[in-house]
């Protein structure tokens, strides 16, 4: 990326947040909030693109205090899975997983000694509580809830089930999981300590291109920030992808960008004041 660039069409922003738009502290800093409020102000819709359920979201939307502005209305949650519009306060578009497929995902999961979770807006199920479902819980900020008979409950389809366990472990079964279903889910690690199974044909980019669409801009104007393999198809999809300079490097290597600066030090902030305000 050369140093200077002429200032970017840009009329949709949106953002990752776990090591993009926030610092190790979970936190967005006050240069990166201005930077945001800024665009919204001029009318390009900010929207915060995440793994997290919509409940997790909306604290670091109201960070911004954009959400009564058109501009600030939308987020999408679940990693592209569900958009919500804050005005109406309604879910404008869902994606889930095949029961069967939670089901046999979670079957495979018990067999190598791990356990699986769900979720709805605001909490996240599970068979037991171990320590890594407690690190979800704690990290998403969402209600926790043990579920007896866990199965007939998967029946119902949900967004997305997560397996959380030691990494090791972790891309084994995401090995024995992608053999089984093939493109019947899409399944990646979004940390190294999470494997998430979602609806094929569904990811951050996707939801960008549909809600592009719905609002009636093109795909071209948009811009999308990530830093890690759950923001593949954002960084791929999007007008322009930024990838974070602390991302994977299969990130920054499909991106038409790299920021500057790294999630704690303004890196979302510096560039959008460099190249699109």
């Amino acid at each position: 990326m050369s140093a200077r660039i002429e200032r970017l069409d840009v009329r949709l922003i949106a953002l990752d947040l776990d090591d993009t738009l926030l610092n190790d502290n979970r936190e967005i800093t006050p240069m990166t909030v201005d930077a945001l409020r800024e665009c919204a102000e001029r009318g390009i819709y900010v929207v915060l693109c995440s793994g997290r359920a919509e409940d997790a979201i909306l604290p670091f939307v109201r960070t911004l205090e954009i959400a009564g502005k058109e501009s600030g209305r939308f987020i999408i949650a679940i990693n592209g899975c569900s958009i919500f519009d804050l005005h109406t306060r309604t879910q404008i578009f869902c994606r889930k997983v095949a029961p069967d497929i939670l089901l046999r995902a979670n079957q495979i999961a018990e067999a190598h000694g791990l356990r699986s979770e769900v979720y709805t807006p605001d909490t996240i199920y599970y068979r037991e509580e171990t320590k890594w479902t407690k690190l979800d819980v704690d990290l998403c900020g969402l209600k926790g809830r043990r579920i007896e008979n866990y199965e007939d409950f998967l029946g119902h389809g949900f967004t997305k089930m997560l397996v959380p366990g030691e990494p090791s472990e972790l891309l084994s079964l995401q090995k024995i999981l992608r053999d089984e279903f093939k493109d019947r889910a899409v399944i990646f690690t979004s940390k190294p300590y999470f494997l998430e199974i979602l609806p094929p044909e569904c990811g951050k980019g996707e939801a960008v291109a549909w809600l592009a669409a719905h609002i009636g801009i093109p795909v071209s104007v948009t811009m999308g920030f990530g830093d890690s393999m759950n923001d593949e198809s954002l960084i791929r999809m999007a007008g322009y992808g930024v990838a974070m300079r602390n991302g994977l490097a299969e990130i920054k290597r499909i991106a038409d960008f790299v920021t500057e600066n790294d999630n704690n030090h303004d890196g979302v902030g510096d560039f959008l004041r460099a190249h699109v305000l």
